[in-house]
């Protein structure tokens, strides 16, 4: 029996179950504005031809020094965004309940989550954040501004939602997910503060997972990073901790910890993920390249192809939708092997049709993946 059909019968035993799992989710918020780049103009509007990959934009750019250059963006869609936001999204398409804690506006709810708002239980701390998502065919660069989230620190949690009310949200949670690190400067101290003062006076929720998303960490310091991955280690005492990273994430960690280099084969995948797990001590790594995925679990590691799609309606999203896919498959039990099958089916269903998918979608997903 090959693995899409084990996860496709694994999800249709269980997906019954994760209607009543609850989640909770944070820190960041982010509107998202994805644009294509122009390399010549045809007319108004969408006529163009754009600039296709990464390669040629940085072409551009370096033949400007010295010099000056015009580079258009054009608008193709303002979404919400952040990791954690779409993440929850995606998680509430599952039909997970789902919690928020984030920076989704100051004063109101910024209209980009109005709807996600209506959803989920929300708790906004700041002002969101603004990327300016710009998308070619081999990748994409995020062009973010960020100076609110300085603003998500535990002082403002209890100031925003009270100590009683933050351990209540988390004793009730049978998924905590803490995401990108990389962009909260204060996240590490959110950490420390919630496995030296919060979860010690939080029941113990049987299977509770704590997800933890880095966020692509270049331009932390390797000081920086090693703490927060010690730090992240130490929730193992109040649950099972779950790291999950893209392939540049994991080549980033794998470093930091001191490892050589791995290829992106099956082999050089399953070698990363159980060296990182081994030298953290995590229940669970998880590493998610374009097309394929691995994990580790103190059990062993799984590996799986995933349905690569050469011209996708959209990227920016897919590590997220991913890793709700993971988790979902986590909450409900199912197997390491299944849990990597619905998090490649959610990401490329998602990059397919720029929609979150229902359970439902992934059986369909999943029953005509050839």
């Amino acid at each position: 029996m090959d693995f899409k059909t084990r996860t496709l019968q694994e999800l249709r035993a269980r997906r019954g179950t994760l209607a009543a799992k609850q989640a909770l989710l944070g820190f960041d918020g982010f509107v998202d504005t994805i644009v294509t780049p122009v390399a010549m103009r045809g007319g108004q509007g969408d006529n163009f031809t754009p600039v296709a990959t990464i390669t040629e934009f940085g072409q551009r750019i370096l033949g400007a020094a010295g010099k000056s250059t015009n580079l258009e963006f054009y608008p193709r869609l303002e979404k919400l965004g952040g990791n954690g936001p779409i993440m929850a999204s995606a998680l509430l398409a599952h039909g997970a309940q789902v919690t928020y804690l984030g920076a989704l506006g100051r004063t109101s709810i910024h209209p980009a989550f109005a709807d996600f708002a209506r959803r989920a239980r929300v708790v906004s701390l700041c002002d969101p954040a603004a990327t300016t998502a710009v998308e070619f065919t081999d990748g994409k660069l995020m062009l973010g501004m960020m100076r609110s989230l300085d603003e998500v620190t535990p002082a403002r949690i209890t100031a925003v939602m009270g100590d009683a009310a933050y351990r209540d949200a988390l004793g009730a949670a049978d998924l905590v997910g803490l995401v990108n690190w990389t962009m909260i400067p204060n996240l590490t101290s959110v950490f420390t503060d919630l496995v030296t003062r919060v979860l010690p006076q939080v029941a113990v929720r049987p299977g509770r997972i704590f997800f933890f998303d880095l966020a692509d960490p270049e331009k932390r310091s390797q000081a920086d990073l090693t703490y927060a991955l010690e730090t992240i280690g130490k929730f193992e005492q109040f649950g099972r901790v779950t790291l999950g990273l893209n392939l540049k994430e994991a080549q980033q960690v794998f470093a930091a910890l001191g490892f050589g280099v791995e290829t992106e084969t099956e082999s050089g995948l399953r070698a990363m993920v159980e060296k990182i797990r081994a030298r953290l001590d995590l229940t669970t790594v998880v590493i998610h390249p374009k097309e394929s995925a691995a994990c580790a679990t103190r059990d062993g590691t799984a590996w799986v192809p995933g349905p690569y799609q050469a011209q996708p309606l959209i990227t920016t999203g897919a590590g997220d939708h991913f890793n709700a896919g993971f988790v979902a498959a986590q909450l409900m039990g199912c197997s390491p092997e299944a849990a990597l099958g619905l998090g490649v089916c959610t990401s490329g269903h998602y990059v397919r049709t720029a929609r979150s998918p229902a359970l439902g979608d992934l059986e369909t997903f999943l029953a005509n993946w050839k």
